[in-house]
């Protein structure tokens, strides 16, 4: 019998390093801070480049921890292969389980933005009619195959990429001509408005700026359709937080170096936060570049929806093939090799999370805070597996001290940080969420031990 994809519940193997590369940046954006900016220099007292500084190396621990984790298990699923692998069953289940608010619920938060984005740069066109589209081009690119999403999101990145370089480029050539509106170190210092450098203030912010890096750890859920071994995985993954830390270091010292308004009076008037990068763009270059800067982002929020959607799909699809979600989200299709029931699922239930937002004024807000729970309690379960692996099993041998328990052990410290600065109704719905995952894991074990289960069962 000739065995086809789908017989063997594999997927199939057809991505480079570029590709891994590209799923993760369109999955971060690389203009990702232009949406809280303003907040940022607001409560870092100015120092808004230095907050992404600090952020890239605080993120890059869990970057390493997963370099580390996806070399031992090879497999989709990201942080619920590492933590089934290392610490059992039922945690290796919470580590998916609250992944999925993370890897479902972020592309209804880009699809959202995409059309909110799309309407008010096309007011003609209803909202829907943009967010529906975004969700239908890139549900269709996901279930083609991996590789053809893979094509067009280079594309759509590498438009991305030149939008951002148009702004550094008109930048730099605005602050040769006129000179900056802060002191040119600034960025790094404060701007002296609000009392001078602060360094609470500065962790402070970091606690929101490192949201901007989600997404970077999707690409270990491509690791059983990558070229080339598990290596390739781990290369990409700190590549591609080392690459957007670049982008978000230099985006915003500009930015912030052309900002017409201190942080003393972004911090009074926060109405004024959410606008300040275009703002920004506005007074000192021109109308024309903060509206192609509008544009890339709409286009890219549906394609970061894009990368989202892949990873959840992975995630449903490595579950399911454990028996721990149901088993025909394990399928895959034979001709394109991607698990399109998965994706089916993924897509449906991110379009109703972006009806139910849009029908709320607060439901974007919700939706992120939700989403950024679920990713910050999969790190923390990830930085534990490593040192269960490595350092208290020592299934690898004899472990290396800063890099199986210092830095994972660091790494969760900035995730339960992080945690613990989220809002009320974040850490509410994240806790009932857990309980769930809880008492599904106790409902699913039941049955593997009720009456009837021998010991080869």
């Amino acid at each position: 019998m000739t065995v086809t994809v789908e017989d063997t519940g594999e997927l199939r193997r057809s991505l480079g390093f570029r590709d891994l590369v590209v799923y993760g940046l369109l999955f971060i954006a690389p203009m990702a801070p232009v949406g809280v900016f303003g907040t940022l220099d607001a409560r870092s007292h100015g120092a808004v480049a230095l907050v992404y500084l600090v952020a890239t190396v605080a993120m890059a621990f869990t970057a390493f921890s997963y370099a580390q984790m996806v070399r031992v298990v090879p497999r989709a699923g990201s942080v619920f292969a590492y933590a089934r692998k290392a610490l059992g069953e039922g945690p290796g289940f919470i580590a998916g389980w609250m992944a999925m608010l993370d890897y479902v619920l972020i592309p209804a938060v880009a699809y959202l933005f995409s059309g909110i984005a799309m309407h008010a740069l096309v007011p003609a066109v209803s909202q829907w009619v943009w967010t529906a589209l975004a969700v239908v081009v890139t549900t269709g690119l996901n279930m083609w195959g991996v590789r053809a999403a893979a094509r067009v999101g280079f594309a759509v990145l590498a438009m991305e990429i030149v939008v951002l370089l148009v702004f550094v480029v008109a930048a730099v050539v605005v602050l040769a001509q006129d000179g900056a509106r802060r002191g040119w170190l600034s960025p790094l210092s404060g701007d002296g408005s609000l009392g001078g450098f602060s360094l609470a203030a500065v962790v402070g912010a970091v606690s929101v700026a490192v949201l901007s890096y989600l997404g970077f750890d999707a690409i270990a859920s491509f690791a059983e359709e990558v070229t080339g071994g598990s290596a390739k995985v781990a290369r990409a993954v700190l590549f591609c937080l080392a690459l957007a830390g670049v982008l978000f270091v230099a985006q915003t010292y500009l930015a912030a170096l052309l900002q017409p308004v201190s942080a003393a009076e972004l911090a009074a008037e926060p109405g004024k936060q959410g606008t300040a990068f275009y703002d920004a763009l506005d007074t000192s270059v021109g109308t024309w570049l903060g509206d192609l800067v509008a544009v890339s982002k709409a286009i890219g929020a549906a394609f970061a929806a894009l990368a989202g959607q892949a990873a959840a799909g992975r995630l449903l699809f490595a579950m399911a093939r454990e028996r721990r979600l149901p088993r025909v989200l394990a399928k895959v299709d034979a001709a394109s090799g991607v698990p399109r029931i998965a994706l089916g699922v993924a897509a449906a239930v991110t379009t109703v999370a972006a009806v139910w937002a849009s029908r709320r004024d607060d439901g974007l807000d919700h939706l992120v805070s939700v989403v950024d729970i679920g990713a910050l309690t999969a790190f923390v379960l990830l930085h534990v597996s490593v040192v269960s692996w490595f350092a208290v099993r020592r299934m690898e041998g004899p472990p290396v001290w800063w890099r199986h328990v210092l830095l994972p052990v660091l790494g969760g410290g900035v995730a339960v940080a992080v945690i613990v600065e989220a809002s009320g109704t974040a850490q509410f719905v994240g806790a009932v969420w857990l309980v769930v995952g809880l008492i599904v894991v106790a409902a699913q074990r039941g049955r593997r031990t009720g009456p009837g289960v021998g010991a080869g069962g």
